[in-house]
């Protein structure tokens, strides 16, 4: 397929570095009341793509009187990373193991959305960004309610599209779905179904239409799945589909040709990212830059290794063999999980650096490591730093280190357990996922 989508890129000047000792309160994963906006002004030469969160007042699905409290979607984060955790487990032999296409348990966990056209003419449609899926999905008329659920976009209308076309069941897009994806045929048409961990799915037409995620940037012959039909998910969600990021060949990514894609996860839901494809034009040295590796039998995660962590710039007394079993870098995994060994050393050094202020309650099993900050009016973190390997450090912002004023990692079932980079930790870092290359990359302060 070729491609004429321009490389989206963004922020190559006017890069603001946002220190992680800030005097500030603990970030919470509340909505505020109003949108601000980026923090960084895109250069006017530059093609990019906004990117909110899901419940933030900037977001185009953003529904003000629909609430879900932290207690709910911190559960909803620990079943996904318990999942994701012990089907990628490789127990000493990657060669034996069985990746699902679809990492998330639900959508529920997704976080981040981005604005996009489907169509000729261009219908737009608010989707959530996965990294742990290959598969895009809209839905599509007809889409009764229920089986789908309400969004606050117009449903996209196949008919009306005078690019769409879908696929038939002997086509070779429709053999390239693989037998966990294919779901027979109806009416000579190619089906599909995505099934996610807490019995919800999405069903419908494997299709093709054009993407617009610019008023320049058009990837004609988009593949897609038509859905009509999504059991199981909820109407807060109120987004129209999925865009699928992972590292098969489904992947948006893998169609454009690009095989790169970067986006930078704002600090607060209040404030605007950003969505690019392909390599950034910046000097690679503004990156911090790791190895990617993929699994054998799915290239849909995107996975890398710790090596150490720090605490007040003093690296924890971990050994390296604590972090063999490997990571996921998950837009939809919120809070970073460990390996226990890791966790209760992090544990143990943060405790010690925030001495003075007393502990609070420990919020709803997850998070054991929380202070009571009332009437401080200038509270001081200790840095935390993530270091990958070739030495690549990651000193996460402020927003990536606590939540509601509690530490915001955790561990996960065990050492030998894969673990997760969340999208907490993520924040104001533009993260390269650089598949053509097999690297990460890191530049901070990008929004």
């Amino acid at each position: 397929m070729v491609s004429i989508w321009p490389m989206l890129i963004l922020l190559i000047g006017q890069v603001a570095i946002f220190s992680p000792n800030a005097h500030a309160k603990g970030h919470a994963l509340k909505p505020s009341s109003g949108c601000s906006g980026l923090r960084v002004t895109p250069p006017s030469d530059r093609t990019w793509v906004p990117l909110h969160h899901r419940r933030g007042p900037c977001s185009p699905s953003h529904s003000a009187g629909i609430r879900t409290s932290l207690a709910n979607i911190l559960r909803r984060d620990q079943l996904r990373a318990k999942q994701v955790g012990r089907k990628l487990s490789m127990n000493g032999s990657s060669a034996d193991v069985t990746v699902p296409t679809t990492l998330g348990t639900s959508l529920g966990t997704s976080q981040y959305v981005v604005s996009v056209g489907l169509g000729t003419p261009a219908v737009p449609q608010t989707m959530f960004i996965d990294t742990g899926s290959d598969l895009s999905w809209v839905q599509c008329r007809p889409c009764p309610v229920p089986p789908c659920h309400r969004q606050k976009d117009v449903v996209f209308d196949p008919s009306k599209s005078s690019t769409y076309s879908s696929f038939p069941c002997g086509s070779a897009a429709c053999a390239r779905l693989g037998d966990e994806i294919t779901n027979g045929c109806s009416n000579s048409q190619c089906d599909y179904v995505v099934m996610y961990g807490d019995g919800s799915n999405t069903t419908g037409t494997y299709s093709s239409d054009t993407l617009t995620m610019a008023s320049s940037a058009l990837l004609n012959k988009f593949l897609f799945g038509c859905s009509h039909a999504e059991p199981g998910f909820r109407d807060s969600d109120r987004t129209d589909g999925l865009l699928g990021l992972g590292g098969g060949q489904q992947s948006l990514v893998s169609q454009t040709g690009e095989k790169a894609f970067s986006y930078c996860l704002p600090p607060t839901e209040s404030h605007t990212g950003f969505l690019t494809l392909g390599v950034p034009r910046i000097a690679s040295s503004r990156f911090a830059v790791t190895p990617m590796y993929s699994f054998p039998k799915n290239p849909t995660p995107h996975v890398l290794f710790l090596t150490a962590i720090t605490v007040a710039g003093r690296r924890l007394d971990v050994p390296q063999s604590v972090f063999s079993a490997g990571s996921i870098m998950d837009s939809g995994t919120i809070i970073t999980r460990l390996p226990p060994t890791a966790y209760h050393a992090l544990r143990a050094a943060f405790r010690a650096e925030m001495k003075m202020y007393p502990p609070a309650r420990p919020m709803d099993d997850i998070f054991d490591t929380c202070f009571n900050m009332s009437g401080v009016g200038d509270s001081k973190v200790p840095t935390v730093g993530l270091v990958f390997e070739q030495g690549a450090t990651v000193e996460l912002d402020r927003s990536g280190i606590m939540v509601n004023n509690c530490l915001a990692f955790a561990p996960n079932d065990g050492d030998d357990t894969v673990g997760s980079i969340g999208n907490v930790q993520q924040r104001t870092f533009e993260v390269l996922y650089d598949i053509g290359g097999a690297a990460f990359g890191f530049r901070r302060g990008a929004c």
